[in-house]
């Protein structure tokens, strides 16, 4: 589907209804909790590799010089390894993030569905997709220091059509990655409170893993994209060849 099309589907779409979407997440949940487990775990794996790349020159700092960090103040060339490594580290963590959890969107198509095949993890990991979600995730970042200079009213504006990037990145393999913010933005402004108190809410209720020992978490977490995915699939169906 592209872009003119996607834009028409998403103009002559129905209001994301509440109560439908919660309902049929929950009843997906069921199906895909041990699929947004793994999804999870292997966020964190793929994130390590980023968060080395920021303490291996804290830790050669420390064995070149054990008292370097004993003065008062951030030592100048530490600070200015970090203002160099930093950018790569957000563009690294948000671009495996969005691939990761287009892949469980992925899978929750499959379930949803009732699709064969095995579960992908890392479908968007070729470099069509990686491509494509580095600039996102590129875009992502200076929206939100752009929210951020709003006096942070902007991050909570930009939450609902920033929610929605994974969906159409992983649906509309047509899409340029700025038409994916478009129709994103699109879909987003069209439903925009109710967008917000799912994600919202959805966000809050994958956090009651919390209650079991703080590991549960772990498990319930990625409760909170599953609305997504029904809020795509009502608005402009979901596509079969991806």
């Amino acid at each position: 589907m592209n872009f003119t099309h996607l834009s028409e589907r998403i103009k002559q779409s129905a209001p994301v209804e509440f109560g439908t979407v919660f309902n049929s997440s929950v009843e997906l949940f069921q199906k895909v909790w041990l699929q947004g487990f793994v999804t999870v775990v292997l966020t964190f794996v793929s994130i390590i590799p980023f968060y080395l790349l920021i303490y291996l020159p804290i830790i050669a700092m420390g064995i070149s010089d054990p008292d370097v960090f004993e003065h008062q103040g951030m030592p100048p060339v530490f600070a200015g390894l970090m203002s160099v490594i930093m950018p790569f580290f957000m563009v690294g963590v948000m671009t495996v993030a969005i691939c990761l959890n287009a892949a469980f969107l992925r899978i929750c198509r499959k379930y949803d569905l009732n699709e064969s095949g095995r579960d992908d993890y890392f479908y968007y990991f070729k470099k069509e997709y990686l491509t494509k979600a580095l600039i996102v995730s590129l875009i992502m970042i200076g929206l939100s220091f752009l929210g951020i200079l709003a006096c942070g009213l902007g991050i909570i504006y930009l939450v609902v059509p920033m929610s929605l990037f994974p969906a159409f990145f992983a649906f509309n393999r047509e899409l340029s990655a700025l038409e994916i913010v478009k129709v994103s933005f699109a879909l987003g402004n069209k439903n925009w409170l109710m967008i917000f108190l799912l994600v919202l809410v959805a966000g809050l209720v994958s956090q009651l893993g919390v209650v079991l020992c703080f590991v549960g978490v772990l498990f319930t977490a990625m409760f909170s994209k599953i609305p997504i995915y029904f809020i795509h699939k009502d608005a402009v169906g979901i596509s079969m060849d991806v």
